[in-house]
């Protein structure tokens, strides 16, 4: 007779709330979305919509092409600007070009770039907290003309800085950072520089924030830790880290093909969450992955809820 399969161990899964999408997100992919739909086949989109292969895949199946820039995009078609925000000079361009075009910067992006504007106008040098060559970096920067503000990527950068006026400068930051590391930074600028004008709170995103907080919830509960996320994504980046300064190790898949079960070996407990480009649909599949190998037990842990939904641009409400 056939022998029986042997049991599969237990393993409890402590699952974060909030993870996953975000409104951010959510929003620029319903406008590409909403492009294909009132345009057909191709809409272009300029970068990777948000930083995602299976959601970069899944538009591109219904007719999207990305390109890095827009002199790749062909005239008489509609071009869609990624959710991390663009230099000035892109929709400039497009208009310049004639081009029909979409802006899907998250709103709480385009706040930043707000700020910026003001602040230059106003006469003050921006330090400007974030890490170089992220495309929401480089998209503030092209907000202002050259010079008018400087990048500053962690404490050591804050307090080497030396300004030629220390009484006109601001901070703003990129919007996915660590919580704790901006903290801090933004803690040095202070002590150095009493005069230095800033938002009321930390620009960065409030999923942003409610993901790390979620984390720091189960972390401490967990043996290890998966985030699901792109390893270009800052904000699942930080989760992994906010995880293994908590003291517990965690690892970045993209998808369920990613898990490595040698490192699950004598896992009691298994923590996981989403970075806010990933769908939830991911998050499934990795569950039911690993319930392949164990016998699993579900506990969503919620630390908050979100309710936020953001405009669609003009055009593209009723598509």
């Amino acid at each position: 007779m056939p022998q029986s399969s042997a049991p599969r161990p237990p393993l409890r899964l402590l699952i974060a709330a909030p993870r996953g999408f975000c409104a951010g997100v959510d929003r620029a992919i319903v406008i590409v979305e909403r492009a294909l739909e009132s345009y057909g086949a191709p809409v272009y989109v300029r970068h990777e919509i948000v930083h995602n292969k299976y959601v970069v895949d899944t538009l591109k199946a219904k007719g999207a092409i990305f390109v890095e820039e827009l002199d790749q995009v062909p005239d008489g078609v509609p071009v869609v600007f990624s959710a991390h925000g663009v230099p000035k000079a892109v929709p400039a361009k497009a208009q310049a070009r004639n081009l029909t075009y979409f802006d899907a910067t998250c709103p709480l992006v385009s706040k930043v770039h707000r700020q910026a504007e003001r602040q230059v106008m106003e006469g003050r040098h921006i330090l400007f907290v974030g890490h170089d060559g992220h495309p929401e970096v480089i998209g503030t920067f092209g907000q202002v003309p050259d010079g008018s503000m400087t990048l500053i990527e962690t404490v050591e950068d804050a307090e080497a800085f030396a300004p030629t006026d220390p009484e006109s400068l601001a901070f703003l930051t990129q919007t996915t950072l660590s919580v704790d590391d901006t903290a801090a930074i933004v803690d040095m600028l202070r002590r150095r520089f009493p005069a230095i004008v800033g938002p009321r709170g930390e620009d960065i995103c409030y999923a942003t924030s409610n993901r790390q907080t979620a984390v720091k919830a189960i972390a401490s509960r967990c043996d290890a830790l998966y985030v699901i996320g792109a390893p270009n994504s800052s904000n699942s980046l930080r989760l992994v880290e906010v995880s293994t300064r908590a003291g517990t190790p965690a690892r970045l898949i993209q998808r369920a093909g990613d898990i490595d079960f040698d490192w699950l070996e004598g896992i009691g407990t298994l923590g996981l969450t989403a970075g806010a480009s990933a769908p939830e649909v991911l998050v499934r599949e990795v569950v039911d992955r690993i319930g392949e190998r164990f016998d699993v037990t579900e506990e969503q842990v919620e630390t908050a809820r979100e309710t936020i939904a953001f405009k669609l641009p003009r055009g593209l409400e009723t598509a």
